[in-house]
């Protein structure tokens, strides 16, 4: 038996001295770190015939006694003992060799084993195992601080895979993705979900149908509609309904909060929402409470055509006097000279919720030099979506609360109420008509949600039927996360 001791720096470099030097048949006998480097024990495929006998007597352990096997023909002797596909025949001897059952049976698996390992890691050209070959070498060489350490290299392939991106790019482009299949999947999920509960409830059906033709949201709807009482009659669901609404509402207490305690209140909002008159019905009723000598008017309308005269005639007709200012250094004058009044009133241009002129008017307010409190003005009549753009627009140096208009014109006005519970917005008037100051209330909320329902003339057109309502509850599922819905009272 010839076996060889090969010593090298790493793993590799001692597998290919193993190579060149016996074959790329050789067996490896054993494998081990040394101080330097890697010792490899190998020896030559031909010489494995003589290893079985050797092998089970080296270690000192008992073997059970011997068999010797019945003479048998040579052709038989040879078929009994598996040959390796390159393996040399042994040199003719008459007495055949002595194998016992578990040494022969352990040599052959373990001579089988490594030999197809070796053949696999060394006889395989470099090339086709680029990418395996790093690996392995990692996998078997135990850790050691003496043994250099090995470059990792980057395979070409994985390589290619990133085209040029950064990991970061394709880490973001797998993440939207699955936010997109997660939110595809909700949203049918949340349409066969409904679907069954129409058929199994059909309370909350309806009062589905009710909310969204009263003007409320899908996601508001559904989440109130989720959580009605279980077998809840259909009169006492909507009553339910009602209730919540009106507790989420924020309204003015009462009316002294503004007329007793006075101020300063600017009316903000978009063109045409009723801005002026609503001041001028204001201005009425401080007039009726404390007499003309305790307001003072001031309007910094100075694009619209007429908009100084339209507030300069109702000031003519209340016996108050209208200041006009552009800019903020005429309002700081026109306040410190107003100071002894008990409530000062703004009228504000008009500006779109997207124009840029919006962050300019709220600077101009707050840097007045005096507490200015903002009413925003909401028109009935608008979009749920187009109001609660408006109110993001406005609210961005804080409400003191809101005033809905046009209330007269409005088919619904569950639009204008949503956004009103969803932005926490404190009420404080609704406005029904040009008339001043009758069509100027108070609000109250109990009558508000009563009103939403019952206000339905000729929606029928636009109400949704049974079969639409899944694909309109559908994608709410990714809405009901939203801040504003979490925030809801329920019960």
């Amino acid at each position: 038996m010839n076996v060889k001791k090969f010593i090298a720096g790493s793993s590799r470099d001692a597998w290919r001295q193993v190579r060149e030097s016996l074959g790329p048949d050789a067996v490896i006998l054993s494998n081990r770190n040394i101080d330097d480097g890697v010792e490899i024990l190998a020896m030559a495929n031909e010489d494995m015939s003589s290893l079985a006998v050797p092998a089970a007597s080296k270690d000192g352990v008992p073997r059970p006694p011997a068999h010797r096997a019945p003479a048998a023909p040579a052709a038989t002797a040879q078929a009994a003992v598996p040959r390796q596909r390159h393996e040399v025949a042994p040199p003719a001897d008459p007495t055949p060799a002595i194998e016992h059952n578990t040494a022969q049976a352990d040599a052959r698996v373990w001579r089988t084993r490594n030999a197809a390992r070796v053949k696999e890691q060394i006889a395989a050209p470099a090339a086709a195992k680029t990418a395996a070959a790093p690996a392995a070498a990692a996998t078997r060489q135990p850790a050691n601080p003496k043994a250099p350490a090995q470059p990792a290299q980057q395979p070409s392939s994985v390589m290619a895979e990133f085209d040029g991106k950064e990991y970061d790019e394709i880490l973001s482009d797998v993440m939207t993705e699955i936010r997109s299949m997660r939110g595809v999947l909700e949203t049918q999920l949340a349409e066969i979900s409904w679907g069954g509960t129409q058929k199994r409830e059909p309370v909350k059906a309806a009062i589905m149908r009710e909310m969204l033709a009263a003007g409320f949201s899908a996601s508001l709807s559904r989440l109130i509609t989720e959580n009605l009482p279980a077998n809840a009659k259909p009169q006492d669901a909507m009553f339910w309904v009602k209730s919540v609404l009106a507790k989420n509402m924020m309204t003015m207490a009462n009316e002294n909060e503004l007329l007793e305690n006075g101020g300063v209140y600017a009316l903000v909002g978009p063109t045409g929402v009723g801005k002026t008159t609503t001041t001028a019905k204001l201005a009425a009723r401080c007039v009726m409470r404390h007499g003309p000598g305790k307001l003072a008017l001031i309007t910094t309308d100075g694009y619209r055509i007429g908009g100084y005269e339209q507030l300069r005639i109702y000031g003519k007709i209340l016996g108050v006097m209208v200041h006009s200012v552009k800019d903020e250094s005429d309002l700081r004058i026109a306040l410190d000279e107003l100071r002894g009044k008990h409530t000062v009133l703004i009228d504000t241009a008009g500006m779109g919720q997207r124009d840029q002129m919006v962050a300019e008017q709220a600077a101009m307010l707050s840097g007045a030099g005096t507490d200015i409190k903002r009413l925003l003005c909401l028109n009935s009549t608008a979009t749920g979506g187009t109001l609660n753009e408006v109110v993001s627009a406005y609210s961005s140096e804080g409400l003191a609360g809101c005033i809905i208009t046009k209330l007269d014109e409005a088919a619904t006005i569950g639009n204008v109420l949503d956004v009103v519970i969803r932005q926490k917005l404190n009420l404080y008037y609704v406005a029904n008509g040009q008339r001043v100051p009758e069509d100027l209330h108070v609000a109250n909320k109990l009558y508000l949600a009563d009103r939403a329902f019952k206000l339905k003339r000729e929606t029928g057109p636009f109400e949704f039927q049974d079969a639409e309502l899944p694909v309109v509850i559908g994608p709410t599922a990714t809405a009901m996360n939203d801040k504003t819905l979490r925030e809801v009272i329920l019960g």
